[in-house]
């Protein structure tokens, strides 16, 4: 199911990059904390999905994971940085071909989006592979996404091309969740803490809008009147309720004794 990247196996620049810097170092860290609690809750699909962010102060680089190891296996020392040209900068592998060619393409075509994590986690994906809407509006959580979600029609097989990759990055538009009809979600952020924000709470809402659909009762949805506001209300706080959510999660797996930070 997965294919090595061949673009371009590594770079020697003639100018060194610093890539040692706090922010840098910090962003290493939280990535690889993103991972390992996609591992604790079953967010994987084995070692074929992928989390990206750009590397801070390097808006055409992008710290990707290496082909070949599961979620769990991630640490910060693992990541791989990378150029929108299919170069390893720094690290040890390859990126995972589509992975590549989905999270170069949405870097570089959307700035806004300093983080982009994609999954088949199982009810995000479950609703990718139902006709019509994915995410209805019917209870709270779902609201927190609200005029934010796009849909992806079109599954054209594995990303395994810029034209993929770009036809991915047009379809998710303006929305920072993209669900891609018979295949997964992406969710992208202005910071890594918003995307693991986001996609705990997309699955989260795709679990209990799964079961109640799988009661066979009429689903009450929320009025948009409604609907908006409390959308409008989640926001203004949603940055900030995103870090404290990351850094809740960073002590847990410290007091795990998770390895994560090396």
């Amino acid at each position: 199911m997965a294919h090595t990247l061949s673009v371009g196996a590594s770079s020697e620049s003639s100018k060194p990059i610093r890539l040692d810097s706090d922010a840098i170092m910090r962003a290493r860290i939280e990535l690889a904390a993103c991972f390992q609690l996609a591992a604790q809750r079953g967010f994987e699909e084995g070692v074929c999905n992928h989390f990206s962010a750009v590397v801070p102060g390097h808006d055409d680089l992008f710290f990707v994971n290496p082909y070949g190891y599961a979620f769990a296996e991630m640490t910060a020392s693992r990541l791989l940085v990378c150029d929108f040209e299919g170069h390893v900068i720094d690290g040890v592998g390859k990126p995972e071909a589509t992975a590549f060619f989905i999270h170069a393409r949405l870097h570089r075509s959307k700035p806004r989006l300093k983080a982009a994590f994609h999954t088949h986690m199982p009810n995000a994906t479950a609703l990718c592979l139902l006709e019509g809407p994915p995410l209805l509006w019917l209870g709270q959580t779902a609201l927190k996404f609200y005029g934010r979600t796009a849909v992806d029609e079109h599954y054209n097989g594995l990303a395994l091309d810029t034209s993929e990759g770009d036809r991915i990055a047009s379809a998710m538009g303006d929305a920072d969740v993209l669900f891609l009809k018979n295949h997964g979600v992406m969710v992208g952020g202005a910071s890594i803490a918003e995307a693991w924000d986001d996609l705990y709470y997309l699955e989260r809402a795709a679990e209990v809008q799964l079961k109640a659909m799988a009661s066979n009762r009429p689903l009450k949805p929320i009025p948009h009147e409604v609907a908006q506001h409390a959308y409008e209300q989640m926001r203004l706080s949603d940055a900030e309720s995103a870090r404290a959510h990351l850094d809740s999660a960073l002590r847990i797996l410290r007091n795990q004794g998770n390895r994560f930070e090396e």
